[in-house]
């Protein structure tokens, strides 16, 4: 027999013992008066009212330390607020009770109910004037002066992950705020939360390969939602002039360090707003939060020193390709773009214009050296189909990209609200896909048909969270701010 399975063994056989003596092993009448945090409070702001003659407290948690002394023994428990100590005595638990004690393991949660008092170190402590066993643990926690190091065994054992390492929990403690900040953030501004199906009869929205499922009821295909971005414009059409939507979306596309195929986004749209207020929201958004979750607009990020503060750059695509490639994009014609790329081994997609080259020139080339905030505008209008074209050049899309250490972190449009237009480009989109791009978009009549009844102008953002997350936390893997992230097969 291995170690694990001896010592699942042996918690088996306690186990066996207590349940021998009648203890109730998950009891759940016990009522917790205060959290540790709160004590530890108190005693901050009028410890000269606390002592053994003080008032009683009752509290639970998580026990992660035990040393023992004959008949008294020191314990630490931990709930959600924080960890705390309390000193259990035979004589004042009771003989019964305290043998109860003896067969606990770390891991064990336990509520104690008793006043505070000082040990002679100066420490704060819970004296048990009663203590309970409210669930027993069958396996023992990984040994807490070395956590779990394995990166798979956190991500699959997420919950381990959390119960050892503070530094886990304070990475979701950190992305529950920043949501909590983005809804706000957007409310203030008279926005609207809402929701969107996750399952649509036809994906949209982005560039993306979809999932499908199969829904038995109505005998039909569906697709795991790409992007809500077309049922979000339908509620603009519909009277809804400021609305956003934070929820899941699937694209069936690899993994790597920022890319899971499971995402959460923020989308958010504004009628009779344009590429320019997105860029304004934007801007107030990220400052927004860095000065509030961490309290700073200037810290390093994946070895680079980021400064959010100041006035963010605007640059044009063609213009940054120029910048890095030497190539003028905006007067060479296909075929002088395609020979660059050809020299540079850079792969020519199927049915590629020329708008496609600058964008594939601008990814291998650009994207990874903009290191503090950068808008990238001028998108070319052929991979931007739901965006308006720019004024004064139909080659280009009103649309910009935000990016921050080499990655995109917002996406952003003076939405397309051409009901005409929208047609010819998804149709092209389609003629796309048809080749062989499983990414490209596909015609979704019910949208056309809501465009036809008259949308606003309008601009659209969408921002990817659990990337804002990494650059708030100053992580470098998605996987490191993702509760359960996707992961292969064992």
């Amino acid at each position: 027999m291995d170690d694990s399975n001896a010592l699942l063994a042996a918690r088996k056989e306690k186990i066996d013992e207590i349940r021998a003596i009648g203890i109730p092993l998950y009891p759940n009448d016990f009522k917790v008066s205060h959290t540790v945090e709160e004590l530890k409070k108190l005693i901050e702001e009028n410890s000269d009212g606390l002592g053994v003659e003080g008032p009683r407290f009752s509290v639970a948690g998580r026990m992660m330390a035990v040393n023992k002394f004959g008949k008294s023994s020191f314990i630490r428990f931990k709930d959600r607020t924080g960890q705390i100590q309390a000193y259990v005595q035979n004589n004042k638990v009771g003989g019964e009770v305290y043998d109860l004690f003896k067969k606990l393991d770390i891991g064990d949660f336990v509520g104690i109910s008793g006043t505070l008092f000082q040990t002679r170190t100066g420490e704060w402590t819970l004296l048990a004037e009663t203590f309970r066993l409210l669930s027993k643990s069958m396996r023992p926690l990984p040994e807490k002066f070395h956590g779990i190091k394995d990166p798979e065994k956190r991500y699959r054992q997420r919950y381990l992950d959390l119960i050892m390492n503070k530094e886990a929990r304070d990475i979701f403690i950190r992305r529950s705020k920043t949501i909590g900040l983005m809804r706000s953030f957007l409310e203030q501004r008279d926005f609207m939360e809402v929701e969107t199906p996750m399952m649509q009869p036809v994906p949209g929205g982005a560039e993306a390969t979809p999932f499908k499922t199969w829904h038995n009821a109505l005998g039909m295909e569906l697709f795991l939602r790409i992007a809500p971005e077309l049922y979000l414009k339908r509620l603009i059409v519909g009277g809804f002039e400021r609305v956003y939507e934070i929820g899941k979306n699937f694209r069936n596309e690899g993994m790597d360090r920022t890319h899971n195929p499971e995402f959460t986004l923020m989308e958010f749209y504004e009628a009779y707003s344009d590429l320019n207020g997105m860029m304004d929201i934007a801007e107030d958004l990220f400052k927004h939060l860095a000065n509030t979750v961490i309290g700073k607009e200037k810290f390093i990020y994946q070895g680079h020193e980021v400064n959010l503060g100041g006035t963010w750059r605007r640059a044009s695509m063609p213009a940054l390709v120029q910048e890095y490639t030497g190539l003028d994009v905006d007067n060479a014609d296909f075929d002088e773009i395609k020979a660059f790329c050809v020299s540079k081994h850079i792969e020519i997609p199927a049915g590629a214009g020329k708008g496609k080259l600058i964008a594939e020139l601008y990814e291998h080339y650009v994207e990874e050296k903009l290191i503090q905030p950068t808008f990238v505008c001028d998108f070319p209008k052929e991979i931007s189909p739901l965006a308006k074209a720019k004024p004064g050049n139909p080659l280009l899309a009103d649309r910009f990209e935000l990016i921050i250490a080499g990655s995109e972190f917002a996406n952003a449009f003076s939405e397309l609200n051409d009901p005409m237009d929208q047609r010819s480009r998804l149709e092209a989109q389609a003629a796309l896909r048809a080749m062989g791009d499983d990414e490209a978009n596909v015609v979704d009549e019910d949208f056309l048909e809501a465009l036809e009844y008259g949308m606003p102008p309008m601009g659209g953002q969408g921002i990817g969270i659990d990337r804002l997350v990494m650059l708030l936390t100053g992580n470098d893997s998605i996987k490191e701010v993702i509760l359960f992230p996707q992961m292969k097969g064992v």
